[in-house]
């Protein structure tokens, strides 16, 4: 299997204040998400600090992951929620699909990057059901990403019904 120029992915597990919503972009350290990778992780905004991911300090999770906060801390307490559990919950699910027919398991990883933006709710409180909806959210994006999905015949079909945790018309779509 060749090393993908570029997979994107996204997934949402769980609901309420622990849920975790996660996109993913996996690609080549020589091509444009290398250099996507490189240029966040050197220019943070305020609020939105670039990271790597990290199975415990002094390891890093294979793909180099850079975990990216949809949401400026909010507190100490969100702070925590996302440079903790969720961080972690993001590292353990790259490390899931690093086995045996994980979406990375064939890959080259020395030779790709991945970037990881990762919402955490301000009112998370539940640093377990975070870790296990990020863990969770993380490695289905990357499958996702790896097979290509959404098909578009998927799409298509729930146009229909566009909702989101956050929103839903009032009349339907189509």
């Amino acid at each position: 299997m060749s090393d993908p120029i570029y997979q994107v992915g996204e997934s949402f597990v769980g609901s309420g204040a622990n849920a975790a919503h996660i996109n993913t972009v996996l690609g080549s350290r020589s091509g444009p998400v290398g250099t996507a990778w490189a240029t966040a992780l050197a220019t943070p905004s305020a609020g939105h600090v670039p990271f790597m991911a990290v199975v415990r300090p002094g390891i890093p999770v294979k793909p180099p992951t850079l975990f990216v906060t949809k949401a400026a801390p909010e507190g100490d307490e969100h702070g925590l929620m996302i440079w903790g559990p969720a961080q972690a919950g993001v590292a353990a699910g790259v490390g899931d699909e690093l086995d045996g027919g994980g979406a990375l398991g064939a890959l080259d990883l020395d030779q790709l990057v991945l970037i990881c933006a990762v919402w955490v709710n301000p009112a998370a409180n539940d640093a377990d059901e975070v870790f296990r909806n990020n863990r969770e959210a993380t490695a289905t994006a990357l499958r996702s990403g790896a097979l290509g999905l959404p098909a578009t015949v998927d799409v298509l079909a729930a146009r229909g019904d566009v909702h989101n945790p956050f929103y839903t018309p009032a009349t339907p779509s189509m």
